[in-house]
């Protein structure tokens, strides 16, 4: 690299949108976990918010899939950033980015976006909770925190199946001894057959356990992020505990199946609620053609809401008009959709939309 690379004059620095990148590193960190890391051609920094995500553009087999991912760097290290990819059994993505995304490929990125982050929400004390690979958008907070000199108690509780699934085990190791205000506690939740020696807490993350590591979790700014079960569990000892709910934050830009349809039986009752409630004139209907089902709704509902009220579920990654994944076609009808680059002009002009973020002027019929 040449000092010509860091010539502010040719240097951008990252916005929301469509982006090329190439990957340049790629770190085994456990036997099934590995690090992604992407520059620019051109030298773009990097800034975002420790704990946003982006939306990789990938495609398999022909077929265009996006697929969101917490960016695991901090933007500390503002040149380049690292996707953290867990293989999944049966993960059409994070098996084809194990098996396949080597240094020097590059592909399209789409971000950074999320509210999930340490920066919307400062604080003197803090304490991270992190299941698995949910630890990835904690360790991205972490390590802004220890490269900034950051004046932070930072609490970390991290749970893995056993100890060789405890991921950055060694540069966590590392940050926590180096700075007194950080604590590190690490849980491995198999008790019998853990196939290696381990003295630390062993089980599932329970309140006496919480309250021996933690005695003053209650007053701090909690960030949780994990598997919907894990994320669930420590919701309910906050909540037995009085804890304040809006100082409890959590990464959940993608839905697990068990969310989706809690979803949908959440917004059917709102609607037959709702429905008793608004005069039947004011609301607007949403037909959906393939599956012929419609719905009538809320001015102000999106598409995809009234999809999900009628049990439908249109695939979504992010939420939030970035990612594409939600798009379908409108056949009649107008909606008022305000994306954040996840369509493009063409597409548009061809009759999709953004089921995410499209609201319905008047009645709509859906190509779903």
């Amino acid at each position: 690299m040449t000092m010509n690379f860091l010539n502010p004059v040719t240097t951008q620095t990252w916005t929301n949108g469509r982006h090329l990148v190439r990957c340049v590193k790629v770190i085994q960190e456990t036997w099934d976990v590995r690090t992604f890391c992407f520059m620019a051609e051109q030298p773009v920094l990097f800034f975002f918010k420790p704990g946003q995500f982006v939306t990789l553009e990938l495609e398999i087999d022909g077929e265009p899939i996006m697929r969101s991912y917490t960016i695991s760097s901090s933007p500390s290290i503002p040149y380049s950033f690292s996707i953290t990819v867990k293989r999944v059994p049966g993960g059409k993505v994070s098996n084809w980015l194990h098996d396949n995304l080597k240094i020097g490929d590059e592909l399209a990125v789409h971000g950074p976006v999320g509210n999930f982050n340490s920066i919307d929400f400062p604080a003197d004390k803090v304490l991270f909770l992190s299941g698995g690979v949910g630890i990835t958008p904690l360790m991205s907070m972490t390590r802004w925190f220890f490269d900034t000199n950051a004046n932070v108690d930072v609490e970390f509780i991290h749970s893995a199946r056993a100890p060789r699934d405890v991921i950055y085990h060694r540069e966590l190791v590392h940050m926590f001894s180096r700075i007194p205000e950080f604590k590190l506690h690490i849980v491995c939740e198999k008790k019998d057959d853990i196939g290696e020696a381990w003295a630390g807490y062993r089980g599932y993350l329970t309140q006496p356990m919480l309250e021996l590591m933690v005695p003053d979790f209650l007053e701090r700014e909690i960030f949780c992020c994990g598997p919907t079960p894990y994320m669930n569990a420590v919701k309910r000892i906050l909540r037995d505990n009085g804890f304040d709910m809006s100082h409890y934050h959590e990464e959940s830009f993608g839905a697990t199946p068990l969310d989706v349809r809690e979803e949908v039986l959440e917004l059917a009752e709102q609607a037959e609620a709702e429905a008793e409630e608004i005069d039947y004139a004011d609301m607007l209907s949403v037909e959906f053609v393939g599956s012929g089902k419609s719905v009538r709704i809320q001015p102000g509902e999106t598409v995809h809401s009234a999809a999900a009220k009628l049990g439908l579920h249109i695939p979504k990654a992010c939420g939030m008009g970035i990612c594409g994944t939600c798009r379908v076609g409108l056949k009649s009808g107008e909606v008022d959709m305000e994306h954040n680059g996840g369509i493009t002009d063409e597409d548009i002009e061809e009759g999709y939309i953004l089921s995410c973020c499209s609201k319905p002027r008047g009645d709509v019929v859906v190509d779903y």
